[in-house]
């Protein structure tokens, strides 16, 4: 852990890892509705949000520094959503995800479309408004941007090294992408909470959706038991034995795309991170079509899920709402690109009458890719978290290339 100073309060890695344990103890203890004014507060507000704005405050006012802990990378996001997307697939219904049909694949292309389309016109709007906002090298770094809300993090780099964004413009993008993805998911979580309401009112084709979640229930509902030690530890053994497996196998199978294939870093292959995303839920979908699938029955959703609302907390810590107001040019081609994203995505959902699980995935699919797309799918329902992994290694796989094209457009009309 890292114990090192800081500017925070809280410096220990340690106690900061104790504080957000805390932290999420209390608000499900509070959801749970010990009062009458919990009860009615967490009608409102669901408690998967506060998991995630609670530990951003604590990293806004300085009492933890969420940039520099370890609790995320590597513990949260290399341990623990691994480990979450086996626990999650292990139990999957491979059948009724397929039966969700090409609705939900275009809905994702349309928000990807939105995210091209979403930065021309937002350089375009700027240049006409503020023409200093989009002046200079600016279109390098939403180059950049694209690729991260494409694809991931790995795609943004690798933009910055094709097009030799500055360090300066490139973490100044960099916060554009944490601030307004943060908001996005955080508002995603809120949506989620109110699916049903939302889809009955827009009259939206539920149907495949609703059967791969009552089938669901119905598995759970006659195979639950009371777990033994033996199932805890089997369990455990299990998530985290296959994480150790998939680091193993991820790094020298990156290492070897890497030096062997020259377009490997164009499709994120040269990426250990996608590599263990992949091959976690690939032994977790390896193992629902055997016995290990009964491990379901003693709650091994239950554990992923607290491994992902974990995650949640631990992306939430690294959010600034300070940050939000340094470069606000920035944040205003941000807000336009996001804008033109979800009109774009939105429309589609109802051009094919799909449900906000649809609209909720696809977007998250660009937006966060296959770190932040499991977990508004398994907000929806746990067991629906490996659409996300599917839709989110679809971004990384093509985040670069069309990252790559969207910088050329920019590059014209920026006149260089």
């Amino acid at each position: 852990m890292n114990e090192t100073d800081r500017s925070a309060l809280i410096g220990n890695d340690i106690v900061v890892f104790g504080l957000i344990a805390a932290t999420l103890g209390l608000i499900f203890w509070l959801a749970s509705g010990p009062t009458p004014f919990w009860r009615k507060f967490f009608a409102w507000v669901p408690a998967l949000l506060l998991c995630y704005f609670v530990p951003a405050l604590y990293n806004t006012v300085g009492l933890i520094d969420g940039e520099d802990s370890t609790l995320y990378n590597p513990i949260a996001s290399r341990v623990l959503l691994p480990a979450a997307l086996v626990l999650l697939t292990l139990s999957i219904d491979l059948k009724g995800i397929l039966k969700l049909g090409p609705k939900l694949l275009f809905v994702f292309c349309a928000g990807t479309l939105g995210i091209a389309l979403g930065a021309v016109v937002s350089f375009q709007l700027m240049e006409w408004l503020h023409p200093p906002a989009v002046a200079g090298d600016t279109w390098k770094g939403m180059a950049a941007l694209s690729g991260s809300w494409i694809g991931g993090g790995a795609n943004m780099v690798a933009i910055r090294e094709v097009y030799g964004v500055d360090a300066t413009l490139f973490g100044q993008f960099a916060v554009v992408d944490v601030a307004f993805a943060s908001l996005w998911m955080a508002v995603l979580l809120f949506l989620a909470n109110r699916a049903a309401q939302i889809d009955r009112r827009s009259g939206a084709d539920t149907r495949a959706l609703d059967e791969l979640r009552d089938r669901i229930a119905a598995y759970e509902a006659a195979n639950a038991r009371i777990p033994s030690l033996t199932d805890l530890m089997t369990i455990v053994g299990v998530a985290f034995g296959i994480v150790g497996l998939a680091h193993a196998v991820g790094g020298p199978v990156a290492a070897w795309f890497g030096a062997n294939v020259e377009s490997a870093s164009r499709f994120s292959l040269d990426s250990s991170f996608v590599w263990v995303v992949v091959l976690s839920t690939l032994a977790g979908l390896a193992l629902s079509f055997t016995r290990a699938r009964e491990l379901e029955s003693a709650g091994a959703s239950k554990l992923g899920t607290v491994f992902l609302y974990f995650l949640i907390a631990c992306i939430g810590m690294q959010m600034d709402f300070l940050q939000l107001a340094d470069r606000p040019e920035l944040l205003a081609i941000g807000a336009i690109w996001m804008a033109v994203h979800v009109l774009t995505i939105w429309g589609a959902a109802r051009l094919v009458n799909a449900p906000l699980f649809y609209f909720g995935v696809g977007s998250m699919g660009n937006i966060g890719a296959a770190a932040s797309a499991p977990v508004i799918a398994a907000a929806f329902h746990p067991s629906l978290a490996p659409v996300g992994v599917l839709l989110g290694t679809v971004g990384y796989a093509t985040g670069t290339v069309i990252a790559y094209f969207i910088g050329q457009v920019l590059r014209v009309m920026a006149g260089q």
